[in-house]
């Protein structure tokens, strides 16, 4: 029997990756969208409905007769993240109890504080510092306890995402200017800090090699990425100016205090400012528990995968 899942933010970046993923292994995709007629013109092999993921009922009617519920959707440009997460998350919740479906969440870092560094692994204790860092703990917490009553949840946690399809990450807003060539490049970490980043089609890759893992995976469900670990900050500034073509290319100081600046006006800019702890000491993701479900974590060369990034952002 043919499956399908529904995808909510299938117009992002990971929830346009995973509905390509699974529709090349068989499955059938449906997405929510305010404007199905819009959204159908760039992907028509996607059934999309008309629906928006604050809407339950909407959530829940999508949902009838899927296997999996991708919950990739995030509010745009970080605009009331706050009041929009937790209600969206409770609508995939109830659709998923309706109709038996297991859940597929992207998970982050953000989870974790201080404490909990410099390696973690899934049970690490999650004591975030920041407000977003909150509400994700509260969003894998309500997950948990749905768990408990059979609503079956999958968690995959990668570091900062890059990829051809990935406006809204650090590499695009802060390493690189999108649509323009590569003349510099800004670096928000601290010198000789580790920082962790994903690929983006690679974790798409290893959510559906977990997804078809079903039958051994738990109720509840959470993997970790390792992806691409630049252990002093310098690797990815290198592979940009490898991919440009520009190898004397070196790294410039990210500008902090213009974000100090502009976050009371700007959005982007204040969420961005909140991980700055993110930067300022090695955070890194154990994959052990990843490598012993799959044998191996997929993982595309940093420099193909940077060369793939820069050409999507129009930077090349």
């Amino acid at each position: 029997m043919k499956k399908t899942a529904l995808v909510l933010g299938a117009t992002g970046g990971i929830g346009s990756e995973v509905a390509r993923l699974l529709m090349a292994r068989g499955w059938s995709v449906k997405a929510l969208h305010r404007a199905p007629e819009r959204a159908a013109k760039s992907n028509d092999s996607i059934q999309w409905l008309a629906g928006d993921a604050m809407n339950r009922d909407e959530v829940v009617n999508a949902a009838h007769g899927v296997q999996l519920i991708v919950h990739a959707v995030n509010p745009p440009g970080y605009r009331n993240w706050g009041a929009l997460v937790l209600p969206m998350i409770d609508n995939s919740i109830a659709a998923a109890r309706a109709s038996g479906a297991r859940i597929l969440l992207p998970g982050t870092v953000y989870n974790y504080g201080p404490d909990a560094f410099p390696v973690i692994d899934e049970e690490s204790p999650q004591m975030p510092v920041t407000r977003k860092g909150a509400i994700r703990v509260e969003m894998e917490a309500r997950l948990q306890a749905a768990a408990a009553d059979g609503v079956r949840t999958l968690i995959v946690r990668a570091g900062d995402f890059f990829g051809p399809k990935v406006g809204n990450s650090w590499f695009a807003q802060g390493l690189v200017k999108p649509g323009k060539p590569v003349t510099g490049i800004s670096y928000p970490g601290s010198a000789g800090i580790g920082h962790q980043w994903a690929y983006l089609p690679d974790v798409a890759e290893t959510m559906v090699q977990l997804v078809e893992k079903e039958d051994q995976l738990g109720t509840f469900a959470r993997f970790q990425m390792e992806g691409h670990w630049d252990a002093d900050g310098t690797q990815m500034v290198a592979a940009i100016a490898r991919a440009a073509r520009k190898p004397e290319l070196k790294a410039s100081a990210f500008p902090w205090w213009l974000l100090a600046l502009a976050s009371p006006f700007v959005t982007v800019f204040r969420e961005l400012r909140e991980m700055r702890y993110l930067w300022q000491q090695p955070v890194q993701m154990s994959n052990k528990r990843l490598v012993q479900m799959l044998g191996a974590e997929p993982r595309t060369p940093l420099d193909v995968a940077v060369q793939r990034t820069l050409s999507g952002l129009g930077s090349i």
